[in-house]
């Protein structure tokens, strides 16, 4: 066999390898955050949230045919295209490394054969670099579920490889369609992700070094400087400035001219072909090879940026998912520009602490207004009192961590040595060096990191460095060395990437300076663009993953480094088997080792099952307001997908506040009705009452919510109020509302149980909580004002409480979801949390409840385990506390025994540990006294070693693990009165001799 079989046979057995491995663990249904969304979008083609990913939507709905028709199995093939991507993303990797190689042994134009010692150096660099890469921690992670970096990853990978397939035949006759690839698929990966386009300046220097006859510092830096201008044109030129012009020109041909909506955008984009035909026509016609492959990239960058024309026509279809609906052009351009999130300072900004000085207009925001456009609403910015170049603290509400980071006083001004130190000591230390670290060092486990000693961050698994940075190495309590996201690869896998990057370095400088500039621009430079502040809702390490990438290339040619040491004392064929080998030790199968168990997936159902417990607490034709993420997505999985529960009207609050999606609700989807808001569109358009400011008119007593909402609704001057500005804005005049109940219409409805009927109150009244009205606060009165108790209302129990408008105090819990209910049923003053329907709850627990497999599964991962608190201590243990104080015993236990075989037979969290308190001691009230000792002594075992661990650590390092610690101080006295009751003397025992352990930290804190 040739190089070239071999090489090609290689590739595909790595990406198989890589396949295979992606298929065996990856999650069967959605999963956590985005995927919910991506799944039920792709499925139906809808729009998902900015910029959207219409390429990856419609390649994934080809995946979801795959199912056959069986619903329940889209997800499962699409998380298989995920898979199957991140193989091929594989393939590429080992070709491209191979490529690398072999330009060390053969000149780019040269026939002749690679010796067999030099063909197994090469080959033996691809397998190992390709399936570092295949195990790493980063990149499996995407590759077993249905996001959009596996897909843009594999965009990554071709790109690289295409341009060195460039390189090799520069020479020939037509090589520059390799170019011509390249920018096709770069126009591609932007309906996919954006990460893509930073592959251009390391393109740029391969383009440079090909084809200069001299290698020079200025040529290198003018190379450099053409390839961030062709990125920036690709970035902001192609895809906002394009649509930008379209959409001016569309104002133009509607406003001045009086066309219909749609054609000036239509004639720019005739006029734009038309330029490129002519153009590239021209460059031919006069031999002008530079200004035609230019022209000729740039017309097939565009031609794969129409996949956008997806979300404009699906968008006119006015799909159930809808996300910001950009069905008009100036709609569209808000979409691709992410206005929904906002700006990221990146030349010069504020520090936190600046004040603003003046305020000025930046442009207008327009809508579609009958048959024109108008001007919604002005942009606007601010001057600010302190402002710096290259800010970095800009954030006002992180101010608070801000100064803790920096040791700055509550009154100290920071200054531009802050500014750096957050960028070095957070950014990149933190939000960069840390995730690279996981990949090839080792990780702590699979907590999120938020800057303690144990939660989120990399070791080694070599104790006394690992020691020296976080402490406590030396007393790790069981659950940390049997966290399946402990991964040690004791810097084996780093130290072959130095290694590689050393013989790179000194064996081509060139190609070493161009996966030098790929793996920049896809790590570092990303720090430096997204500029990212503090308290991230989740790790972000999947953005890096193109810098890992290019790292892995460098793991791959550490093989060949110690080869050639190798070779100084045995064979070159010897030396390159046993550097292959020791290399595939080092790197793949350690690191498959240790990281399977904690990216098997595919025992874990929690996600969509949590969603279908959302639905199931409802009762029919029932409106369920969510709030984040990971409530939403899954529930629009269910039904959108699996079609679950669909006469349950899903709102989101977070969305709710935007004009497009309060409209949304107004019509009916799947099988839920409309929210019967009763409010003229016209209302609450963009521009539009998008705030209502609170202005205390002293007006005495309570007043109808149907009376603020006239008030707040109306266009007469006489209930509005002017703005500093000059503008008449509608005005919230109380604080104190109420909503007067029609007891029949209650009943008639069921929306209490038969006992409390007696409970029903006259008249609603509550304070509002918030200091502005927004669009989502508005819906609820509308809904309070109007529904008329027809249809069931209900918050998801993670629904946090300022989005609740001052309800709480009428929220039932029927187990997931607290419905609104008209009764008294607390005592007068008292404060509690949400009213339980015990009855109503149960019934749900036994016959309705999925528990996501978590009972069983290998592998659970942050995001499931931090809801075992709130199943062990709400809905089971709470549960089971009422029946027994109800008399029904029987219930009771057989409620405790479903909790026993429902959760987890071992503690993740020390909040975990308190909430079982209520759960235990319903166990032995209702007599399963030897289930709740098992669950007592394996909790306390839990106990005991992390208190340990947190004091161990604090004797070096400043004490971070107040909360853990307050959790388990208050665990220890909640367990000393369950087991008083109980009369478990040995457990007493034990757990009075932690207690006397610890007893300073209960006399510190009662100080």
């Amino acid at each position: 066999m040739n190089y070239k079989k071999i090489n090609n046979l290689l590739g595909w057995v790595v990406g198989i390898i890589a396949t295979l491995t992606y298929i065996l663990t990856l999650e069967k249904t959605t999963s956590w955050w985005d995927t919910g969304e991506f799944i039920a979008s792709a499925y139906k083609l809808q729009i998902v949230h900015q910029p959207g990913a219409p390429l990856f939507l419609m390649i994934q709905n080809l995946f979801s045919n795959l199912a056959m028709g069986d619903n329940s199995r889209i997800a499962y093939w699409m998380n298989v295209g995920s898979a199957v991507c991140s193989g091929l993303t594989i393939t590429f990797l080992f070709w491209t490394i191979t490529a690398l190689a072999k330009k060390a042994y053969v000149s780019l134009s040269a026939k002749e054969e690679i010796s067999e010692g030099n063909l197994i150096k090469i080959m033996g660099a691809g397998v190992v670099g390709a399936l570092a890469y295949t195990f790493s921690d980063t990149f499996w992670f995407s590759a077993v579920e249905s996001e959009v970096y596996a897909m843009s990853s594999l965009c990554t990978a071709v790109v690289f490889w295409a341009i060195l397939k460039w390189e090799a035949k520069a020479d020939e006759p037509g090589a520059d369609r390799w170019l011509i690839l390249i920018a096709y698929v770069m126009g591609l990966s932007i309906g996919v992700h954006l990460l893509n386009l930073l592959v251009i300046p390391a393109i740029a220097l391969v383009i440079y070094f090909r084809r200069t006859s001299k290698v020079t510092g200025g040529g290198i830096a003018k190379a450099l400087i053409i390839g961030v201008i062709v990125l920036a044109v690709v970035l902001w030129g192609v895809i906002q400035f394009l649509i930008k012009f379209a959409a001016f020109s569309d104002l133009f041909f509607v406003n001045s001219l009086g066309l219909g909506f749609g054609t000036g955008a239509t004639f720019f984009t005739l006029l734009v072909a038309g330029l490129l035909l002519f153009g590239i026509w021209y460059s031919w016609k006069n031999v002008k090879p530079i200004l035609n492959i230019s022209l000729l990239s740039l017309a097939f960058v565009i031609f794969g940026y129409s996949s956008f024309t997806m979300i404009m026509v699906r968008a006119k279809a006015n799909p159930t998912l809808n996300n910001s609906d950009p069905d008009n052009v100036f709609t569209f351009l808000s979409y691709l520009n992410r206005e929904q999130y906002g700006d990221e300072p990146l030349l010069k900004g504020r520090y936190f602490d600046a004040k603003p000085t003046d305020v000025f207009e930046t442009g207008n925001i327009y809508r579609k207004d009958g048959n024109k456009y108008v001007v919604a609403k002005k942009k606007f910015d601010y001057t600010w009192s302190h402002s710096t170049l290259f800010p970095r603290i800009y954030s006002d509400k992180h101010e608070s961590y801000y100064r803790e980071f920096l040791n700055l006083g509550p009154d100290e001004v920071p200054t531009m040595v802050d500014n750096l130190k957050f960028f070095f000591g957070y950014q990149i230390g933190q939000m960069y060096s840390r995730y690279f670290m996981w990949n090839f060092v080792g990780r702590q486990n699979d907590q999120q990191g938020q800057g303690s000693f144990t939660e989120g961050n990399w070791i080694s698994g070599i104790k006394p460095i690992d020691n020296a940075r976080l402490g406590g190495q030396y007393a790790l309590p069981t659950s940390e060395l049997e966290n399946a996201g402990r991964n040690t690869y004791f810097f084996l896998p780093l130290i072959l990437g130095i290694l590689g990057a050393m013989w790179q370095f000194k064996k081509q400088q060139r190609d070493a300076s161009v996966v030098t500039l790929l793996f920049f621009f896809t790590g570092l430079a990303i720090v430096l663009y997204l500029n990212q502040t503090p308290l991230q809702p989740r790790e972000r390490d999947y953005a890096y993953a193109g810098s890992f990438y290019a790292f892995c290339i460098w793991v791959g040619m550490g093989v060949i480094w110690i080869a050639d040491l190798l070779s100084k004392k045995v064979n070159a064929k010897n030396a390159a088997i046993g550097a292959t080998a020791v290399s595939l030790l080092c790197g793949p199968v350690l690191l498959a080792s240790q990281n399977w168990d904690d990216h098997d997936r595919s025992e874990k159902f929690l996600a969509r099952d949590m969603a279908k417990n959302y639905l199931e607490s409802c009762a029919p034709n029932a409106i369920l307001f969510s709030y984040g993420d990971n409530d939403t997505y899954p529930l629009w999985y269910v039904q959108e997908v699996e079609g679950f529960r669909t006469d349950v009207r899903v709102v989101n609050l977070s969305l709710l506040s935007a004009d497009w999606y309060m409209k949304q609700m107004m019509h009916k989807v799947n099988d839920a009705d409309a929210l019967p808001l009763n409010i003229d569109p016209e209302k609450i358009k963009d521009g539009v009452r998008d705030v209502i400011y609170f202005s205390d008119m002293n007006i005495p007593g309570y007043v109808d919510v149907e009376d603020l909402l006239q008030i707040m609704l109306s266009d007469e001057q006489q209930y509005k109020v002017q703005l500093q500005s000059g503008d008449w804005a509608n005005i919230l005049p109380t604080k104190n509302m109420q909503l007067k109940i029609d007891k029949q219409a209650v009943i008639a409805n069921k929306v209490v149980p038969k006992e409390w009927e007696d409970a029903i109150v006259d008249t609603m009244q509550w304070n509002y909580s918030g200091g502005i009205v927004s669009r989502a606060d508005l819906s609820i009165m509308a809904l309070l004002a109007n529904n008329g108790w027809k249809r069931p209302i209900y918050f998801t129990s993670t629904t946090p409480e300022e989005n609740m408008i001052g309800l709480e105090k009428f929220l039932v819990s029927e187990g997931f979801a607290m419905r609104l209910m008209p009764v008294a049923l607390a005592a007068e003053g008292e404060v509690s949390g949400p009213i339980t329907d015990v009855e109503g709850t149960y019934n749900n627990i036994i016959n309705k409840f999925t528990w996501g497999n978590i009972a069983h599964s290998k592998y659970l991962d942050p995001d499931s385990y931090r809801y075992i608190s709130m199943y062990a201590g709400n809905i089971f243990g709470e549960t089971a506390q009422n029946l027994l104080s109800m008399g029904k015993n029987t219930e009771a236990k057989k409620l405790v025994n479903n909790a026993y075989q429902n959760l987890p037979k071992r503690p993740y969290l020390m909040s975990e540990v308190f909430s079982y308190t209520s759960l235990i001691d319903a166990m032995y009230k209702s007599g399963e006294a030897e289930k709740a000792n098992e669950i007592v002594k394996r909790n306390l075992k839990f106990l005991r070693e992390n208190m340990a661990y947190y004091m161990n650590i604090a004797e070096t390092k400043p004490n971070l693990e107040f909360r853990n610690m307050r959790f388990g101080l208050a665990a220890i006295q909640n367990y000393q009165r369950v087991l008083t009751d109980a009369k478990q003397q040995d457990l007493l025992k034990e757990v009075n001799q932690i207690f006397e352990t610890y007893r300073p930290l209960y006399e510190a804190a009662s100080q």
